[in-house]
């Protein structure tokens, strides 16, 4: 494939994931679309790598990588974050699988 191609699917991918950004209104929603987001940088950095007179250069690879160990634990962030918020939105904080109170069981206490 050529860089033009990753360059132009990485942009492609960038501007949908950043309107579904501000037009989604479940945060799940936008966690996956920011995790889209992430993907398009992605690709791009890997357009970028490869020039055709100096060959291919490691340094963006290199980020690359390191961008997607962070964009995972970001991820798992985000969602533990989203769980804890969507917890908090309950009237009595009991989700009825077990008959417990889910704060105490946490020993956050009432």
């Amino acid at each position: 494939m050529t860089p033009l191609l990753y360059a132009s699917s990485g942009v492609a991918v960038f501007a949908i994931a950043l309107y579904r950004i501000f037009t989604a209104g479940d945060v799940l929603r936008k966690i996956i679309a920011a995790n889209l987001l992430g993907g398009g940088v992605f690709l791009i950095l890997v357009a970028i790598a490869r020039r055709p007179a100096a060959g291919i250069d490691p340094v963006p690879h290199a980020l690359v990588l390191t961008g997607i160990v962070v964009s995972v634990s970001a991820t798992a962030c985000a969602l533990a974050l989203a769980r804890r918020l969507e917890g908090t939105t309950l009237d009595d904080g009991d989700d009825g699988d077990d008959g417990s109170d889910d704060t105490e069981v946490a020993g956050r206490g009432p």
